[in-house]
């Protein structure tokens, strides 16, 4: 007996045509009829998923790569690329999961163990996106994804060097490679050689224009000058890229905005730092009613009685140096003053209390318990210890202090001291319109909730005041020290001996000059921090003073009462 034709195939050969030209927006077409004859295909819908996906139909892929999964749940490929179309769309846990079947049922699928490490490292869990990696690096047998999870694997590790290495071996065997000139330009950036990075996010744009967002490193090298032919008008064509993601927009935004700064027009640059905001918004809301109940219940939890009882329940080793405060308030330039003591070992900017602070909070105060505060306190000495020798090598054999940078500590102050209550807590203040102003122009890690303009910053700011107010009448005034950032760049010495010997710390001359710190630098203002301190970015609000919008309320720096 003879089989039936397939009433699909000259459809699908049609498809297969426009896919092969190029042309994936006309093969959707015919691939919907297709799938209308034969809806339980799931090598169909698996294709009209690829040619939506990328014809830009976000939506339409996803529907037809859910399509595919129903029709044959052992369909890893499609699992796979349900994943990058949630991904595109920002429903990163969905995105996830997808990533998660795909390899289950496919283990050597090297792209998405590099895409969920990329995932999982933008949710903030470093050792699973390691993780990720390392099998991307594992299952790829040198394949493009191999060598790139093996150089985000060691940069994550802070094993810089070996990154670099990974990184100029793959650009010698793929010249093309844009991820790789993107991530070998990041970590340049970390150690001050500017031009060369420069050179390498140039090269990732021209080769993939769809990573404009590297314009945002780009702009940060250097200030731009007018010698700089082309740049801003090629960033703001940029934004046209077809298909360009919002994560990438918001950081062309950005990018826009420093260099219209930098060549003098305020106007222009306020304009797009708006433009990135409402962009930030629309990927990541934030609930500043969520956030001012969780400033009312840390006050309430953290009384003066019990922040007394922190010598009994607490661990007395006094490594930690706790460096907190508003993001862009200078807590980059004090870890680097205080880092460079011969005694003192840098840890950067560590998850660790924001992520033990939240199981703390959800346990409704269960910090004020010794077996808690015993393992935080232990588990928080084999992170510093583990992560100084990485990151400042010199200094870790004999550190007896040890950095942790995290602004949003000043969250869990109370918790901290609870648990290390010999620690030193060193809040970083600056003027409230300057820090806000800067955040405004600044891209955080997506995993940090937090929010960069408008009435919902300046309603974070008064939280954040009040917390600190409180956390300054319950904490010894010996453990939490204050600095102020307008006092740091004007006369430095005086500021910088009470800082170190508040530390504890005899005296080092070399921490006079933070600028001449070997250590790699993770923040976004990597150009200036290797700069002599400066007092330019003291009152820089003035400047914007016309545009200032709602974070005008800042200007009245102790003020409650006008959003309240």
């Amino acid at each position: 007996m003879s089989q039936s034709p397939n009433p699909a195939a000259p459809l699908l050969a049609l498809a297969a045509q426009l896919l092969h030209a190029g042309r994936p927006a006309d093969a959707i077409a015919p691939l919907r009829d297709a799938a209308l004859l034969l809806p339980a295909n799931p090598l169909i819908q698996h294709d009209l998923g690829l040619a939506c996906l990328e014809a830009g139909h976000i939506p339409d892929a996803i529907e037809a790569f859910e399509q595919a999964v129903a029709s044959n749940p052992r369909y890893g490929d499609a699992y796979f690329r349900l994943g990058i179309a949630l991904e595109k769309l920002g429903d990163i846990g969905a995105a996830m999961v997808a990533y998660d079947r795909a390899t289950q049922l496919l283990p050597a699928l090297t792209e998405a163990w590099f895409r969920a490490g990329a995932l999982v490292y933008t949710l903030g869990h470093r050792d699973e996106a390691i993780a990720c990696f390392r099998r991307a690096a594992a299952n790829g047998d040198n394949s493009i994804f191999a060598r790139l999870g093996k150089a985000r694997a060691l940069l994550i590790e802070d094993r810089n060097q070996e990154a670099e290495q990974v990184l100029r071996k793959t650009l010698a065997l793929d010249p093309g490679n844009a991820m790789a000139h993107d991530l070998l330009g990041n970590l340049l950036t970390e150690f001050g050689r500017f031009d060369e990075a420069r050179h390498c996010f140039q090269c990732a744009i021209t080769i993939a224009p769809l990573l404009a967002g590297s314009y945002y490193e780009l702009v940060r090298c250097r200030p731009v000058t007018s010698d700089d032919d082309g740049l801003l008008q090629r960033m703001e064509a940029a934004l046209a890229t077809p298909g360009l993601e919002a994560a990438q927009c918001l950081r062309v935004h950005l990018a826009i905005g420093k260099a219209a700064e930098d060549l003098g027009d305020p106007a222009l640059a306020m304009q797009h730092f708006d433009a990135a905001d409402d962009v930030r918004r629309g990927l990541a809301p934030f609930d500043s009613a969520a956030f001012s109940t969780q400033v009312d219940r840390l006050i309430a939890t953290c009384t003066s009685k019990l922040m007394a009882r922190a010598a009994e329940l607490g661990n007395p080793d006094a490594t930690p140096v706790l460096i907190i405060g508003m993001p862009r308030s200078g807590t980059t330039l004090v870890e680097q003053i205080v880092s460079m003591h011969p005694e003192v070992g840098a840890g950067g900017e560590l998850n660790f209390w924001n992520q033990r602070g939240e199981a703390w909070r959800r346990s409704a105060g269960a910090g004020n318990q010794k077996p808690f505060l015993a393992k935080a306190a232990a588990d928080y000495l084999r992170v510093l210890r583990t992560v100084a020798p990485r990151v400042s090598p010199a200094a870790a054999p004999r550190a007896a202090r040890v950095t942790d940078k995290m602004p949003f500590n000043f969250l869990w102050a109370g918790l901290i001291h609870m648990a290390f209550p010999r620690a030193i807590l060193i809040h970083c203040r600056r003027a409230a319109v300057d820090t806000a102003l800067s955040i405004h122009q600044t891209h955080f890690h997506p995993s940090l909730a937090f929010p960069t303009g408008g009435a919902e910053l300046v309603a974070y700011f008064y939280d954040y005041q009040r917390l600190m107010q409180h956390w300054r009448s319950v904490l010894p005034k010996d453990r939490f020290i204050e600095v102020d950032y307008e006092d740091l760049t004007r006369e430095p010495e005086p500021a910088i001996r009470r800082i170190i010997a508040a530390c504890g710390l005899a005296w080092n001359e070399a921490c006079l000059r933070p600028e001449c710190n070997p250590r790699a630098v993770k923040t976004p203002s990597k150009w200036q921090t290797r700069q002599p301190i400066y007092r330019t970015s003291v009152a820089r609000w003035r400047r914007y003073e016309p545009w200032l919008g709602q974070l005008r309320a800042l200007l009245d720096d102790g003020s409650v009462t006008l959003l309240k």
